[in-house]
């Protein structure tokens, strides 16, 4: 279990005022979980469980029973296979878009074939990574001494789930959750340069700056492209199906089932309408124009004022070569009347629709979206005769509509593309490099989400507070970090913000399992991603409707550090903690967002309970405080934000380089913290406890061998340094005595 061998039971005690102390360390195996957590459910994401029993007096002199469990999660290997599979199907798409571009200048033409050499090797190199993390049977997480492995790269360092189970004299049991997992962080790629959050700024920096040979967009204007792309190839497929289903009820001569499928074509068409509406979609058609052999433009049309888009992105014309006969000039309003078909296309058929069902003498209207714009001259020349079948009379507006929305998707998908090849163009291997760097990290990161969500969901499904909180406002996440910011670790927490940070692209979806198989299944790309968690059926009904009607359940991850070892003792007082402060300070902003939201949403008498057990108003407060205070190794940041997270019904990160030693130093603290003010444990038996639990931890050598030769070598230094001051002394003292008898040293 974890990184050490499961030891012999044992019986420990120790004599305090008269008292006994109990500790009974066991091995425990699956079946020694207690019936709550032998769920099929939860066990098909943990195993092997290694629990410990433990006994402490209270402050009236009772007695209160721990329970600690340690786990692993299979979710360590599942969740990076389904993203680099992901990965894969998602930049095999591109390349082939991108090969589909048409004809471009040698100029592009050029940086295409480039372009795709490169992400051609990278899919491959995906490929490799995910036959052989299929090869991976033995154990479900992996070790730190594994954490430079190149083939693991994207499995996080000791993924496991503490759980603490409180059964108290006085106050109702209690579970309290914490997933240990190292800092998600690309320890095979190195940090010689810094980590994600230095040399993604770099990087767009020196890409901002440097536009000679591509069109410069923004990280925004780049993502916006990807989500545009991304609705493109969703929502042509559904309104496909739905005007066949319109086709259908049109041939079965049925009004509502007519009604019914035009209202579901028409949500999903405008849909598709609005995402055009925007100013990128018409400066990548431009820009594409350009890029075309003797593309030109007489007269550049002037930017557009839009929130997604600025000057600087709009492209420079580009200089027509005099051998190749240029094309004639552009009209930029060309692309409106385009998508503006799709509109009018759609009217037609609602039009068309209302007509047939007034003539079958239904006198209720259609439903659909006829707006105050729709051409009325279209639909009065439309004729209908009843005695036709009225499939005959729909079909050709439908054909039409498909080919409308057909050369829509060409030109935007095309303009789209281009997008994404500027983003490529640039220093190649470097982005590529940066990307595949962002999915390790992101995969670690997701990988202890999912886990963490899957557990938090299963303690809490018998909560209608939890539930509602889980629909209306979402999931707070909040991550301890324990990284120094001195030496590679400062690369390492760069790396772990912007993970962190990414995982607000994720969002939960619950949905019924259909089989025995309840793993959880990832779907999207890289700006966006659904998680489908499965829930058994007895499970599923007792769930709210929004959830089961499967809403998408948002997730809101903060990140708090604070270096606790001894080379943040040198990061204080020689090197920089400015990092250290801006992650807390904009982690904070986030959490108090999140705390705003939470009331304004939240119904009075649920938040009133909060009220009750603690000022969360009180305590962000002094979390603020804390954080201005800049105080060194200030771990009272760590208690207040974890205090918040649990009030909040959050879930719990404990992180540092390697999940091991001072990770389980935070969380025996922690625990023993919560006996004392949660379950009134006796104040003579805090250190004590807190002793009991280090000594004897689970899944951990506290005082493991590292730590061991630290001391060593801390011990050896001591008596170097003492013999040599001794060695001075004793010189010293010898020359004064010859002196002071009248010899010297020179003769």
């Amino acid at each position: 279990m974890g990184e050490i061998e499961d030891g012999e039971a044992d019986h420990i005690t120790a004599d305090v005022q008269g008292q006994k102390c109990a500790l009974v360390c066991e091995c425990s195996a699956s079946e020694n979980v207690s019936g709550k957590d032998n769920l099929p459910f939860l066990n098909a994401v943990l195993k092997n469980p290694v629990c410990k029993l433990y006994r402490f007096p209270t402050s009236d002199n009772k007695w209160m029973r721990i329970r600690e469990q340690m786990s692993e999660s299979i979710l360590s290997f599942h969740v990076p296979k389904e993203l680099i599979s992901l990965h894969i199907k998602e930049d095999l798409c591109r390349n082939q878009e991108l090969k589909e571009l048409g004809e471009l200048s040698p100029h592009w033409d050029n940086l295409r074939k480039n372009v795709l050499t490169h992400c051609d090797q990278m899919v491959n190199m995906y490929q490799d990574i995910l036959t052989e993390l299929s090869k991976e049977t033995g154990s479900s997480f992996k070790s730190s001494s594994s954490k430079g492995e190149k083939t693991l790269e994207f499995v996080p360092i000791n993924l496991h789930l503490q759980r603490m189970h409180v059964h108290s004299p006085h106050l109702k049991d209690a579970l309290y959750d914490v997933i240990t997992v190292g800092a998600p962080a690309a320890h095979f790629q190195g940090f010689k340069n810094g980590g994600l959050r230095k040399l993604l700024h770099r990087f767009e920096t020196e890409r901002r700056n440097t536009g000679y040979q591509f069109i410069y967009y923004s990280p925004e204007n780049t993502a916006k492209a990807k989500e545009v792309l991304s609705n493109i190839n969703q929502l042509q497929p559904l309104i496909a199906t739905h005007a066949d289903l319109l086709l259908n009820s049109a041939s079965q001569h049925s009004p509502d089932s007519l009604k019914n499928s035009l209202k579901m074509l028409s949500e999903k068409t405008e849909l598709f309408v609005h995402a055009f509406k925007d100013q990128l979609v018409r400066s990548a058609l431009l820009a594409l124009y350009t890029a075309r052999p003797g593309g030109i433009l007489k007269k550049p049309p002037s930017p557009k004022s839009s929130t997604e888009s600025s000057p600087q992105d709009l492209p420079p014309p580009m200089r027509r070569q005099d051998s190749i006969p240029h094309h004639s000039d552009y009209d930029e309003e060309e692309w409106d009347r385009v998508w503006a078909n799709v509109g009018k296309s759609l009217n037609c058929i609602i039009a068309m629709v209302d007509k047939l069902i007034e003539s079958d003498g239904g006198s209720e209207d259609s439903g659909g979206s006829r707006d105050g714009e729709q051409d009325l001259s279209v639909v009065d020349s439309i004729k209908t005769h009843p005695r036709e079948d009225w499939y005959e009379q729909l079909y050709p507006l439908i054909l039409t509509l498909k080919d409308c929305m057909g050369e829509v998707v060409n030109r935007a998908k095309q303009s789209l593309t281009f997008v994404l090849l500027q983003e490529l163009a640039y220093s190649l291997p470097q982005c590529l490099m940066l990307t595949l760097r962002r999915d390790i990290v992101f995969s670690q990161a997701l990988a202890g989400l999912v886990c963490g969500f899957i557990i938090k969901l299963h303690t809490s499904l018998h909560d209608p507070g939890f539930l509602q909180q889980l629909h209306t406002v979402g999931l707070i996440v909040q991550y301890e970090g324990l990284l120094s910011t001195y030496s590679d670790e400062i690369g390492m927490l760069e790396d772990m913000a912007v993970g962190i940070s990414d995982l607000k692209k994720v969002a939960f979806k619950i949905i019924e399992a259909k089989s025995n198989d309840v793993l959880p299944v990832i779907t999207g790309r890289r700006e966006h991603y659904v998680v489908e968690v499965k829930l058994p059926a007895r499970m599923f009904e007792t769930l709210p409707l929004q959830i089961k009607e499967g809403q998408l359940l948002h997730v809101h991850p903060v990140l708090f550090n604070v270096g606790i070892n001894e080379q943040q003792t040198l990061a204080e007082r020689f090197g920089d903690v400015s990092l250290q402060e801006s992650i807390n300070q904009e982690n904070f902003e986030l959490l108090k967002e999140y705390y705003t939201i939470f009331m304004e949403k939240m119904p009075p008498d649920y938040i009133s309970h909060f009220h009750e057990q603690n000022d969360l108003k009180g305590l962000l407060e002094n979390l603020h405080q804390n954080i201005q205070a800049k105080k060194r190794k200030n771990v009272e940041i760590m208690w207040l934000a974890a205090t918040i997270c649990r009030k909040l019904n959050g879930i719990r990160f404990t992180c540092c380089k390697s999940a091991k030693d001072r990770t389980s130093m935070s969380v025996t603290l922690e625990q023993c913290s919560i006996l004392r003010d949660e379950h009134q444990l006796h104040k003579d038996f805090f250190i004590r406890a807190l002793d009991c639990m280090r000594r004897y931890p689970l899944g951990f050598h506290f005082l493991s061998f590292k730590i061991i030769l630290r001391f060593l070598l801390f011990f050896c230094l001591l008596v170097g340094l003492f013999c040599k001051c001794m060695f001075y002394w004793r010189t010293n003292h010898l020359i004064t005595s010859l002196h002071f008898h009248g010899f010297s040293l020179m003769t």
